[in-house]
């Protein structure tokens, strides 16, 4: 497996400034990439191909049409259907920008929330069961 990159510098700061202050929203780490979830789900993040977003299906169909917009593929053949990578031009947008975390936000909050897994939660190998 590849080496990922780190994201674009311009989409760091461009995440940083519209992340910041949400409300309901947890920050984390993923893959060494900065992302923001909401009750348990990813709704914004970082990767090398730049900012991706979590959309539901009527607003990931008008986003994608955005000049520069394109489906999250973090890896050859495995897109990951509701989320798109922002466009360059929107990073330097931050008003239009606000707008798309806020509707991913919105629409991931709507979702059932994740169980957090335990430490328990993961299958003990053979030699450790007693």
């Amino acid at each position: 497996m590849k080496k990922w990159k780190p994201a674009p510098r311009e989409a760091v700061k461009a995440f940083e400034r519209v992340t910041s202050g949400l409300a309901g929203a947890e920050p984390r780490k993923m893959f060494g990439y900065s992302c923001i979830f909401a009750k348990g789900n990813m709704f914004a993040g970082l990767h090398e191909a730049g900012m991706v977003l979590r959309l539901p299906e009527e607003q990931h169909a008008e986003f994608l049409r955005l000049k520069g917009a394109e489906q999250f593929e973090p890896m050859p053949g495995r897109v990951m259907r509701e989320y798109v990578v922002v466009p360059r031009i929107l990073l330097n947008e931050p008003d239009q920008l606000r707008e798309w975390v806020e509707k991913s936000l919105s629409y991931v909050s709507s979702l059932p929330a994740k169980e957090k897994k335990g430490s328990d939660s993961r299958k003990k190998p053979k030699s450790a069961k007693k």
